[in-house]
C-alpha cells in the first residue's frame, strides 16, 4: 500500500505548494487534494482547487505536485455536508449532482481514478442537513449513483462512497448490497477506518467489501469517548490495526492509503504530519 496524506490535515491558510511540500518532507508519497466551494475566493488564491477551477488551473497544480515531487493520490469532497444527493430540496439535490459532476471530471483532468462522494444522508449531528427517512434517502441514494455512474464510466474515475457518520448504509451487508444494486464496477466504498469503530470493527468491512474498495482512509477512534472528540491519533484508538492490515492482504488491497486527520495541533501544527507518517509506517510494515 502507499501511503498518502488528506489535505484536511493541514491548516487552512496554507497554500497548496505548502501542503505539498510539507507532505513530501514528511515522507508521504501522495496527498488527496478536495475539491471546494470557494464563495469568496480565498481558497482558489491559494492555489487550491475549486468547483470553478478552470481548466488552466488544474493543469497548474498538476505541474506543481510534479514540480513538489508528490503525487495526488485522490480527490475528496466535504460539499455533500451542504448539499445532499438525498436531500428534500430539489435545489440542493441539483447542485449536489453537478458537485458529483465536477468532482468526476477534476479527478479525470488531476490524473487519478478514484474519488470519495457521501451518496446521502438520514441525519448527522455535525452538520446542518434536515433528517430524511431511512428508506426514502437509500431510494434517492439509489437513483443519483445510479444516473451519476455514466459520467464516472466516461470518466474513468470510481465513485468510493463513503460511510461516514451520516446515519445511512450502517452495516457492511447493506454498503455491499446498495453497491451491487446500483450495478456499475465504478461504483465501490471509500473505505475509512475510524468512521465504523463506534459500531463494529473496520476488518469486517474490509473482508466483506472486498475488491469494491476504490480508496482507504486511515483514522483511528477511542470508543470510551464515542463522539467526535473520539478520533484520535493513529496506533491511539481502538482500530485493530494488525486485523485491519491482515484484511486488507486477503482481500488484495494495496492501492493508496490516506491519513485523514482533522484537525490539525493548534501550536505544532507540523507534528501531526510526521507524526502520522511514522505511525502509518509501523502500520504498513503489520
Amino acid at each position: 500500500m502507499r501511503k498518502s496524506i488528506s489535505e484536511w490535515s493541514f491548516l487552512p491558510n496554507l497554500s497548496m505548494e505548502e501542503r505539498m511540500r510539507l507532505a513530501r518532507d514528511a515522507g508521504f508519497e501522495g496527498i488527496e487534494i478536495a475539491l471546494n466551494e470557494d464563495t469568496d475566493g480565498s481558497q482558489k488564491e491559494l492555489g487550491l482547487l475549486c468547483l470553478d477551477s478552470t481548466d488552466e488551473q488544474i493543469a497548474e497544480i498538476v505541474a506543481l505536485a510534479e514540480s513538489v515531487g508528490i503525487e495526488i493520490a485522490s480527490v475528496a469532497c466535504g460539499l455533500y455536508w451542504k448539499y445532499s444527493l438525498t436531500s428534500d430540496s430539489e435545489e440542493d439535490v441539483k447542485k449536489a449532482y453537478q458537485v458529483t459532476e465536477t468532482l468526476l471530471r477534476s479527478a479525470q483532468k488531476v490524473g487519478v481514478d478514484g474519488c470519495l462522494v457521501i451518496p446521502g444522508c438520514v441525519y448527522s449531528s455535525f452538520a446542518g442537513l434536515d433528517p430524511v427517512p431511512y428508506d426514502v434517502c437509500y431510494q434517492r441514494a439509489l437513483k443519483a449513483i445510479r444516473d451519476l455512474a455514466p459520467i464516472a464510466e466516461e470518466t474513468g474515475v470510481k465513485m468510493g462512497l463513503e460511510y461516514v457518520w451520516n446515519g445511512f448504509l450502517l452495516s457492511p451487508l447493506e454498503f455491499a448490497r446498495f453497491i451491487e444494486e446500483v450495478g456499475s464496477e465504478y461504483v465501490g466504498i471509500y473505505l475509512d477506518t475510524g468512521n465504523m469503530i463506534a459500531t463494529g470493527l473496520a476488518e469486517d468491512w474490509i473482508r466483506i467489501l472486498g475488491r469494491r474498495i476504490v480508496r482507504v482512509h486511515f483514522k483511528d477512534f477511542k470508543r470510551s469517548v464515542g463522539t467526535l472528540e473520539g478520533f484520535c491519533d493513529l496506533l491511539e484508538g481502538d482500530v485493530n490495526w494488525p486485523q485491519v492490515m491482515k484484511a486488507f492482504a486477503e482481500v488484495g488491497y494495496d492501492g493508496w492509503a490516506t491519513a485523514e486527520m482533522m484537525p490539525p495541533y493548534k501550536h505544532a501544527p507540523e507534528q501531526l504530519l510526521y507524526q502520522t507518517s511514522r505511525a502509518m509506517d509501523i502500520i504498513l510494515r503489520m
